[in-house]
């Protein structure tokens, strides 16, 4: 494994960060096909293994149960000191005004149940799902600042929308003196490579990490086009991400993988590693090869030639993710 700095910041994070969503309750929540505790546990401990250091999750996950699987295996498997722990804030937890978004008192509410499930006293990066339109950036700001202020996240991220949001974001803080965005956590993958005309380019000017959800594009990437799994039936939002013109790209990734003798995956994410400005893909597992392909493609050396015969089928896409 191989270790980076998050952006601009002195933290030290694997260059393969574990999505957690595959872990929680299946009847919790929108996904079930998520793996229960019995299930979870020994893919994290392979994980860490492996050198894995980073985790991701989210308080939404199966309904708070993947920060609960999540936080009882980390205690059990590793030194609290030694791994970088993620969650966010966003999306709706309960019913009725102030359940969801970005207020400060959703904002302060949810870091400590998020603190609860995960069983520890800080993240040490707290990020935003989503853009909060509804709530003035002022506020959104001045609360994740006094949240790392209090010693509850060591570093604040941001995830999907748009950079000119991103940017007044960053600098409201900026402007106030408060905690700025330290990494964003963005929809990018060989389907999908919208965020290169102005997202990535302002990350990189800002210093801030890039952490790209959907690397496989829903798992896309790894297998033959129209080919349907359990989690593709019953996955309406992924199913709009990547219209039927995608396929000549997985056929280049498929053509690639096959010469080198590899897996589709271990390609997908090796060209996501070869991005300057890509800090860690957020890797989802729910096999032992999934993670053996993703600690595998961080050694993997593409070509000049194999990277263009990747790249160039690429047609513009509709935004995404958001």
């Amino acid at each position: 494994m191989q270790y980076v700095k998050l952006g601009s910041t002195g933290l030290d994070v694997s260059r393969i960060c574990l999505g957690c969503m595959t872990y929680g309750v299946p009847d919790r929540g929108a996904h079930e096909w998520t793996l229960d505790e019995e299930a979870s546990r020994p893919l994290i401990r392979q994980a860490l293994e492996a050198g894995v250091t980073f985790f991701d999750t989210a308080n939404v996950y199966s309904d708070g149960t993947s920060e609960e699987i999540v936080g009882r295996a980390l205690r059990d498997f590793a030194r609290r000191d030694e791994i970088v722990l993620a969650t966010k804030v966003h999306g709706r937890m309960r019913p009725g005004p102030n359940g969801a978004g970005l207020s400060r008192k959703a904002i302060l509410s949810e870091i400590d149940h998020s603190l609860s499930r995960l069983g520890t006293d800080h993240v040490d990066l707290y990020q935003i799902h989503r853009f909060d339109p509804y709530t003035p950036v002022e506020e959104t700001m001045e609360a994740l600042h006094d949240v790392v202020k209090a010693g509850k996240a060591r570093y604040i991220g941001a995830s999907s929308m748009y950079a000119w949001q991103f940017a007044t974001m960053q600098h409201t803080a900026e402007r106030h003196g408060w905690t700025r965005f330290a990494s964003m956590q963005n929809h990018y993958n060989l389907l999908y490579r919208e965020e290169e005309r102005e997202m990535l380019p302002l990350c990189a000017d800002q210093g801030v990490g890039v952490l790209p959800w959907s690397p496989l594009a829903r798992g896309r990437l790894t297998r033959d086009w129209g080919t349907r799994t359990d989690r593709s039936a019953g996955d309406a939002f992924g199913s709009a991400l990547y219209p039927d013109g995608d396929r000549t790209i997985v056929e280049a990734v498929t053509r690639t993988a096959g010469a080198r003798g590899v897996p589709r995956a271990q390609v997908a994410l090796a060209w996501l590693l070869h991005r300057s400005t890509v800090t860690a893909p957020i890797v989802g597992a729910s096999k032992p090869n999934h993670l053996d392909d993703a600690v595998a493609a961080v050694e993997l050396d593409l070509t000049e030639k194999e990277l263009q015969e990747l790249e160039q089928p690429y047609v513009p896409h509709a935004v995404a993710g958001h």
